[in-house]
């Protein structure tokens, strides 16, 4: 088996073939195409494990690699760093250290999607930045009108209709902002042609992850009570571990119930004490009556 680091960039990629041994049989760098990596795949040595940090330009190679390698493996970049630290730093360097971490069983894998998934997250970014740019449009529109004193109805004003009116027949509209109010306007309608009536990857996509989302608010609902019935109060430095001063929920009821208990003893033995004394009370007092029919 032979394992095969990458260092990736935007236009070259830093290779490292090694064994299980850790001699080194190729090294080098390839250009970042297609038709560059094909003619590289052509020469190296099989079997072979690919390993790559994620960066963006990680998914089209992913997907390229995979029909022609054993197994390609994707890096998370930060655990790496930690893992793979080195004061000289280089790309044939850091290939040399991906494919190591391969080579050892070391490598922190990350879950790389399917591609379909991919291009489904890729739209959906891709919609998120539109509807947010016509916002900031909208935005924009109403403060151009609110910085020039123009009175309009705020619930009205994204309509074709009004807006086209306020336009052509309010007088309060100055001439310097209704360039700015039109290009505004095209953008923002521009922008919500496109992401109003699309039907095929966003719909497709929602519908596949609306259950997932549904099932994951469940499952933090049912944390969140069972971290309401297990919660932790601690009066040291949980920070470091001061597990003396930590106290679960369990501990701290049945402190309460002592608590209670002892309280309740104590309510008991004052009552007890009290009934005594009247007792007591009571007894003198007759005493004193009997002395004083005697002495009559």
């Amino acid at each position: 088996m032979y394992y095969i680091g990458l260092d990736v960039h935007k236009k070259t990629i830093s290779y490292c073939v090694k064994d299980a041994s850790g001699q080194v049989h190729q090294e080098g760098k390839v250009g970042a195409t297609r038709w560059e990596l094909d003619d590289w795949m052509k020469t190296l040595p099989q079997p072979g494990t690919v390993a790559m940090e994620a960066t963006i330009f990680t998914g089209w190679i992913y997907d390229h690699l995979l029909p022609h390698a054993q197994q390609v493996k994707v890096a998370h970049p930060l655990m790496l760093r930690a893992i793979a630290a080195a004061k000289k730093k280089n790309d044939r360097i850091d290939a040399g250290k991906i494919a190591d971490c391969l080579r050892c069983d070391f490598l922190p894998e990350c879950h790389m999607a399917s591609t379909a998934i991919r291009d489904r997250r890729r739209s959906l970014r891709y919609r998120d930045l539109l509807v947010r740019q016509m916002v900031q449009m909208k935005n924009r529109i109403s403060g151009l009108l609110m910085e020039t004193g123009v009175s309009h109805n705020k619930q009205r004003l994204h309509k074709v209709k009004y807006f086209r009116e306020l336009l052509a027949t309010n007088e309060e509209v100055n001439e310097s902002i209704r360039p700015l109010l039109r290009v505004s306007r095209d953008t923002g309608t521009s922008t919500n042609q496109i992401c109003g009536p699309s039907r095929s990857p966003v719909e497709t996509t929602i519908r596949i992850l609306t259950p997932l989302i549904h099932a994951a608010n469940r499952f933090l609902v049912e944390i969140d009570h069972l971290l309401r019935c297990f919660a932790v109060g601690h009066s040291g430095d949980v920070d470091g571990e001061d597990v003396a001063g930590v106290k679960t929920r369990p501990r701290i009821l049945q402190r309460d119930q002592r608590s209670d208990q002892h309280t309740g003893a104590g309510q008991q033995h004052e009552g007890c004490r009290d009934l005594c004394h009247c007792e007591d009370l009571l007894a003198a007092t007759r005493t004193a009556g009997d002395s004083y029919a005697a002495a009559r």
